[in-house]
């Protein structure tokens, strides 16, 4: 079987799951069931398999700890490929020719992004992960169904008389994004009220928003009462609500209207703690704490966490800190910087994700950012401070010890 054949017939496995497991419930706590861990490690093994054969820089690390897919047997013992490495290596299966299309992780524009490239097959994939777990969290409440997996000729699912606002740049204005991307798929596959991108670019590349137009369109809305469903990244909203504070409005959106906001601040605004943040969009939209849904994902990466369901009426009060859990096919582990192993819950590591739909790159992927184990999904601290490794460095830390180590110690036995 070649390689391209393989990959075809894992996706087909994949999709199968992706629609058993989304058509099972909504409920928040999805990826729990313990039915999906046999299948979910079948195919990581079998994705694994077809990575480790196809991906030379994954090949690279797994031969340097000894590990190759006949002798493992469970999906934690796959190695996982440091974010830092989709700097620096073309990390996938692809040819030059097969791929449609890349996306870059977002930084400052001194910074060499991450690069995650994709085919017509792994975008589907993509889509395919986003939409049942976007749903379940953020249109809970909503009368909207949506396929498990959306097929082209399939018709939009309705959301009726609620509107969307993507504060970053449309996909055709970001190719890059991944972000961007996302809430594409997400405009396309819902069919809204009416839809608006109100981010723009920069000569260098920064994002803004329309500080003409969005004020406008919120305002429209509290005026015709319709709900707003407003998608950005956390200085997305620090741009706006500093624009709203500056010329003292204060609106109060429709009921029903909501807030998903992901990704960190990265210079480009003033840093707001999220309480913070979660408060001022309450004090100038109206719209309140339990309609605000954190997101959690990176270009690297083909799946996304969520930390609250919208319209969730099980729990009385919310917890202090928010607790972000993966779709049934994505697993998420913490893990010690010194001793590569999972911590216990209650205590901080790093994120190490364990993806399913990272079909076309590698489905183990550690990242640098920090996070404490809770007893159903990880809370968020944010980016490890640390060294990046260059080139073959991060191929010769063992198996005893991950990169990158906390506030700049070296990895555990690191060769030299």
């Amino acid at each position: 079987m070649s390689h391209d054949t393989g990959f075809a017939a894992y996706a087909a496995r994949l999709r199968q799951f992706m629609n058993e497991q989304a058509s099972l419930s909504s409920d928040y706590r999805l990826e729990q069931r313990p039915e999906a861990e046999l299948p979910f490690n079948t195919l990581a093994l079998a994705l694994f398999a077809l990575q480790f054969d196809s991906v030379p820089i994954l090949r690279k690390l797994c031969e340097g700890r000894h590990v190759r897919p006949g002798n493992i047997g469970d999906w934690r013992e796959i190695p996982a490929l440091p974010t830092t490495a989709f700097k620096e290596f073309e990390v996938t299966s692809l040819r030059a020719e097969e791929r449609s299309a890349v996306f870059h992780s977002s930084g400052t524009t001194e910074q060499q992004p991450s690069r995650h490239f994709h085919n017509t097959e792994s975008l589907a994939l993509y889509e395919a992960s986003l939409l049942p777990w976007f749903r379940a969290h953020v249109l809970a409440d909503w009368p909207v169904t949506l396929t498990p997996i959306r097929q082209p000729e399939a018709p939009a699912s309705p959301v009726a008389g609620m509107s969307l606002i993507g504060l970053t740049p449309s996909p055709a204005l970001a190719p890059l994004s991944s972000l961007a991307h996302m809430l594409g798929t997400i405009a396309h596959a819902f069919n809204w009220s009416g839809t608006a991108f109100l981010g723009t670019t920069g000569p260098d590349g920064a994002w803004t928003i329309d500080t003409t137009r969005l004020p406008q369109m919120l305002q429209l809305a509290v005026a015709v009462a319709r709900p707003l469903a407003i998608l950005g990244t956390a200085f997305n909203f620090v741009h706006l609500l500093d624009h709203l504070a500056a010329h003292d409005l204060r609106l109060q959106l429709p009921p029903g209207s909501r807030v998903m906001e992901t990704g960190g601040y990265k210079g480009r605004s003033r840093t707001v703690p999220k309480a913070e943040l979660h408060a001022l969009i309450t004090k100038h939209l109206g719209i309140p704490d339990d309609h605000i849904v954190c997101e959690y994902g990176m270009s690297e990466l083909s799946s996304q966490a969520y930390d609250w369901t919208i319209g969730n009426t099980e729990l009385e009060t919310r917890n202090s800190e928010r607790t972000f859990r993966f779709p049934p096919w994505a697993r998420v582990q913490i893990i010690s910087p010194e001793t590569g192993r999972e911590v216990r819950v209650g205590e901080t590591g790093l994120i190490r994700v364990f993806d399913l739909a990272n079909v076309r790159s590698v489905l183990a992927v550690q990242t640098e950012d920090l996070g404490v184990r809770r007893e159903d999904g990880f809370e968020l601290l944010g980016r490890v401070g640390a060294t990046e490794p260059r080139g073959c460095s991060l191929m010769s830390v063992p198996a005893s010890g991950i990169w990158p180590p906390p506030s700049g110690q070296p990895p555990a036995a690191a060769a030299a």
